[in-house]
């Protein structure tokens, strides 16, 4: 049941009205302008990092914010294989070259 102890609590960085529930304590804005990032926007951001293209470039094309970006990295980054694989070089005969040439100052 959504309670009506509500009351007005500054803005955000965003200059919205915040608000603030009395009972539990929850802090909202009534009509959030966030919406979360398409499928579509998530595969072209990956083809977009594998790319190298900065994080910032990759906001402004995509016209989402920067931390939205960030927090895809490090969700992404999770997936990824920590333990790196090491395979053992055949081993050969080393040969070193040497010159002749030998000087002394005096």
């Amino acid at each position: 049941m959504a309670s009506e102890a509500v009351s007005r609590n500054g803005q955000t960085r965003h200059h919205k009205q915040n608000y603030k529930c009395r009972e539990c304590g929850r802090q909202f804005v009534l009509n959030p302008t966030w919406k979360a990032i398409t499928k579509e926007q998530e595969e072209l951001m990956s083809r977009m990092l594998l790319e190298r293209i900065s994080q910032a470039g990759i906001a402004r094309v995509l016209q989402v914010s920067e931390d939205t970006v960030q927090r895809y990295v490090n969700a992404a980054s999770v997936a990824v294989k920590k333990q790196v694989e090491v395979s053992a070089k055949p081993k050969k005969r080393l040969s070193v070259q040497m010159d002749e040439l030998w000087s002394e100052s005096r």
